[in-house]
């Protein structure tokens, strides 16, 4: 049976990207061509695959250690390269420039954050990404308080407007409204 065919029986059956990962490595199948199968049954464009598995090729895939299929899958899953891209439309876009602009005047996200709205702007939990950056308080010193308040109202405006927002989306937006006008 087909790499690809075989991973996209098992994630129909309910599998993880991670679990039908280490199933087709422990069948016998070499680490990338196992990643890849992943990712053509989850759709991922072969582009953006390639990218990704040529990131982390050598630290996961080049050097298998032994029965270490299933650690590998869920790292391979946790660094995101099972994640599947949604199509933004464009309002979703222009939200995803003023997170970004928002992330740029932070002054130092740490990288593990920053993984994280990154993962979310591919699949377009763009909820997440608000109401995670609302949270967080910029630094004075490297960021700049005034652009990062400014572009997560921005944000928050466009993503209420969707239609049946998450009504958590419009307590973040008065929190950053009024960290906007004390800045």
């Amino acid at each position: 049976m087909h790499l690809a065919t075989l991973a996209r029986h098992t994630l129909s059956r309910g599998a993880t990207p991670a679990a039908t990962y280490a199933l087709l490595a422990r069948l016998g199948h070499q680490p990338l061509p196992c990643a890849q199968a992943v990712c053509v049954a989850l759709d991922i464009p072969a582009a953006e695959t390639t990218r990704r598995l040529d990131d982390c090729y050598d630290a996961l895939l080049a050097d298998p250690r032994p029965n270490s299929e299933a650690d590998t899958g869920e790292v391979l899953e946790a660094l995101g390269v099972f994640d599947v891209p949604k199509d933004l439309d464009a309002t979703e876009r222009a939200a995803i420039t003023l997170l970004t602009t928002a992330v740029d005047a932070h002054g130092s996200l740490r990288p593990g954050h920053h993984h994280g709205l990154q993962r979310w702007f591919t699949t377009g939990n763009l909820t997440a990404a608000y109401l995670s950056l609302a949270a967080t308080t910029p630094l004075p010193r490297t960021g700049n308080p005034t652009t990062y308040w400014t572009a997560l109202t921005s944000a928050g405006e466009l993503l209420t407007a969707a239609p049946s927002p998450d009504p958590r989306i419009r307590y973040a937006l008065t929190h950053c409204r009024t960290q906007a006008t004390h800045t």
